[in-house]
């Protein structure tokens, strides 16, 4: 992340910071959002592992891992901490109880993107161009900071919709599909990491070919579309 905007520092050092500051909020709000999910799913279902643990909270201190947050600065790709949860003490079986708990974190962040994004919808208030940083209003700046909470959440939600283990799309997949299938596809899981990250490789060194940013730029556009 911050390599990329090495062109943008050089130009214009306050819009740089701005940048950082508008994307680490809502990275970290998002992270603590989702997880946070998690952990309330897995509550109502009957399992306060979480709970037990300080993870029924927003506080994102309780959520964000200092390595994957570290990474999400310097590359734009990094993880919270996974939310425990113990699966034979939820109340919708192993199975359903798994999906529905997943299911939470992805569904959070696009609530949050949805409430961040009214103000914009409606025209309230607008991003901030960042070359005018310097004569920013504080409605723009309220503005950009929506803007990029509602985006990077809808970005979030998607990537973690992804139906490859570790991300919460593995447990709903897992969880729509019938045992016959399900259990062959579980098996698989083991192969799920080195398969992500070949993933995020590959939209970095020929992001033209990846499949990431085929996902992600469909989700870009219409988070665009909705907004303007």
């Amino acid at each position: 992340m911050i390599f990329q905007l090495i062109d943008v520092l050089q130009e214009n050092p306050a819009a740089f910071f701005a940048y950082m500051v508008a994307i680490g909020i809502a990275m970290v709000t998002g992270i603590a959002f989702h997880e946070f999910s998690h952990a309330w799913a897995a509550n109502e279902l009957g399992d306060d592992t979480a709970a037990r643990q300080g993870r029924l909270t927003l506080n994102p201190l309780a959520h964000l891992d200092p390595v994957g947050t570290i990474l999400l600065f310097v590359v734009g790709v990094g993880w919270g901490k996974p939310t425990p949860v113990n699966p034979y003490r939820l109340s919708a079986g192993v199975k359903r109880g798994n999906m529905l708990v997943a299911l939470a974190g992805p569904l959070s962040n696009f609530a949050f993107a949805l409430l961040a994004s009214i103000p914009l919808i409606f025209g309230w208030v607008e991003p901030l161009a960042f070359e005018n940083i310097e004569r920013a209003s504080g409605s723009q700046i309220l503005g950009t900071f929506l803007f990029f909470i509602g985006f990077l959440n809808v970005i979030l939600g998607v990537f973690n919709l992804i139906p490859i283990h570790p991300l919460d799309g593995f447990k709903v997949l897992l969880g729509i599909l019938p045992d016959e299938l399900s259990q062959p596809l579980a098996s698989l899981s083991r192969w799920g990491p080195a398969l992500l990250i070949g993933l995020i490789v590959l939209g970095f060194v020929a992001p033209e070919y990846s499949p990431l940013r085929w996902i992600f730029g469909g989700a870009a556009d219409l988070f665009l579309e909705i907004i303007t």
